[in-house]
C-alpha cells in the first residue's frame, strides 16, 4: 500500500502545475504535499535552495499571469525504495507548454524524499536537475 500512496502523492505533486485547457494550476496544493520546513533544491548553473513558499510564489505567478500556458509535467520512469516510514524516489520527467508564446519541451530528473506522517506520506525534500 505504501508504494501506491507514494505514487499518488507524486502524481498530485506533478499535477499541481498543470494548467492545460485553461484550467487553473493548483500550486498552493504543494503546501499540503510538502512538510513545513521542507527543502527544495534546483541544481545546475542556477543552483538555488528554496523554502516551500519561495518555491511556490514565482511558479504560481508564472502559471496564472498568462506567460506559461498549456503547461504540464509528468514522470516517465521512477524507482522508489521504502524502509519503514521513510522512502526515496528517483525519477525522470518530461514537461511541455507554451512560454511567452513559444512552445517548449524539456526533461530532467527529480529525487524526492518522503516520510510517513499521521496524515499519510508527505514530501520532506526534493531536488531536480533540468537537462540542458
Amino acid at each position: 500500500m505504501s508504494k501506491i500512496e507514494i505514487d499518488v502523492v507524486t502524481a498530485e505533486f506533478f499535477g499541481a502545475f498543470d494548467n492545460r485547457g485553461g484550467k487553473a494550476a493548483n500550486v498552493a496544493r504543494i503546501r499540503q504535499l510538502i512538510l513545513p520546513g521542507g527543502v527544495i533544491v534546483k541544481t545546475g548553473p542556477e543552483f538555488t535552495v528554496y523554502t516551500v513558499d519561495e518555491f511556490i510564489e514565482p511558479r504560481q505567478r508564472l502559471l496564472t499571469d498568462g506567460r506559461l500556458v498549456e503547461f504540464s509535467e509528468w514522470e516517465t520512469s521512477e524507482r522508489t525504495e521504502i524502509a519503514g516510514d521513510i522512502a526515496s524516489r528517483f525519477g525522470e520527467y518530461r514537461k511541455s507548454g507554451i512560454l511567452d508564446g513559444e512552445p517548449f519541451e524539456g526533461a530532467g530528473t527529480k529525487t524526492i524524499q518522503f516520510v510517513r506522517t499521521s496524515e499519510g506520506w508527505r514530501i520532506a525534500a526534493f531536488a531536480w536537475y533540468d537537462q540542458p
